[in-house]
């Protein structure tokens, strides 16, 4: 049998599944990939919000990550969480040795309930040494505003355009702000090249809060450049399996909806 695309995901881990590394995990293995998992840290969380988070030692990062690369052919590189500057240094090298695998960076800085998840440092270190590197970065609006500019404050631009100009010219090809976070009556989620806007698509608003939409986006994304697309045809493509991810979340707990990666399964036993 031929191998499925294979797609190496560095996060941290989530118990209630909502998120972060098993997000990835789930949403790969729903789009037909086979994922890898590099854990860089360990959170204590559920569906409401995020108590802790244990950085892993950046060198167990990197030894996870380079066992894997050297036993199995990689077709896209997706980062989370990444838990400290170090690992984030450990990881920036170890890409930097694949300069041909697409690398997907959904830069998480904070959860849904607003518990800050990156230091100051740390978005430093994304800014100088990561978003360089990738191919796309999928922040929300909030995230594009802190990542764009050294010192954010009441002057700095607040346009989505003006913040897609700063990330583009430090060196990524492609942004995708997610307008998830604006208050309009439809998401609006805008891709950026240096030509431009390439696509601007709007999604019905959907009421709830969800755990992990982010996380599922990006993996949707990352999936679709292994399996060959362009940038543009994979951004489309992970847009319409998040909503409808979205569409058919559950409430298991007392916190935020989950998206259902899988709805295409429950709903293929629906019709039978």
């Amino acid at each position: 049998m031929p191998t499925p695309p294979i797609v190496l995901t560095f996060a941290a881990t989530d118990p209630s599944s909502g998120a972060g590394l098993q997000a990835d995990i789930l949403t790969l293995a729903s789009m037909g990939c086979h994922p890898l998992s590099v854990v860089t840290g360990v959170t204590i969380q559920d569906t409401v919000g995020v108590d802790d988070v244990m950085a892993l030692d950046a060198e167990w990062v990197a030894d996870q990550a380079r066992a894997v690369l050297e036993d199995m052919p990689v077709a896209c590189f997706k980062l989370g969480l990444l838990g400290s500057v170090e690992a984030i240094a450990a990881i920036a090298e170890i890409v930097a040795d694949y300069p041909d695998i697409p690398l997907v960076l959904d830069p998480v800085l904070a959860s849904g309930r607003g518990d800050e998840l990156a230091t100051e440092d740390m978005i430093d270190a994304l800014r100088e040494m990561l978003i360089p590197q990738s191919t796309l970065i999928t922040p929300n609006s909030i995230e594009a505003r802190r990542l764009a500019f050294d010192e954010f404050d009441e002057d700095s631009p607040t346009d989505q355009e003006s913040c897609a100009r700063e990330l583009l010219e430090t060196g990524c090809e492609y942004v995708l702000i997610t307008g998830t976070h604006e208050n309009t009556p439809q998401v609006v989620n805008t891709l950026y090249h240096r030509d431009g806007i390439l696509l601007a698509d709007k999604w019905d608003r959907l009421p709830g809060s969800y755990h992990g939409s982010g996380c599922t986006l990006a993996s949707a994304i990352a999936a679709g450049l292994a399996f060959g697309l362009g940038v543009d045809e994979a951004v489309k493509e992970a847009q319409d399996f998040t909503w409808q991810s979205l569409a058919t979340a559950f409430r298991p707990g007392m916190g935020q909806f989950i998206p259902d990666r899988f709805f295409w399964a429950r709903q293929q036993e629906t019709n039978d």
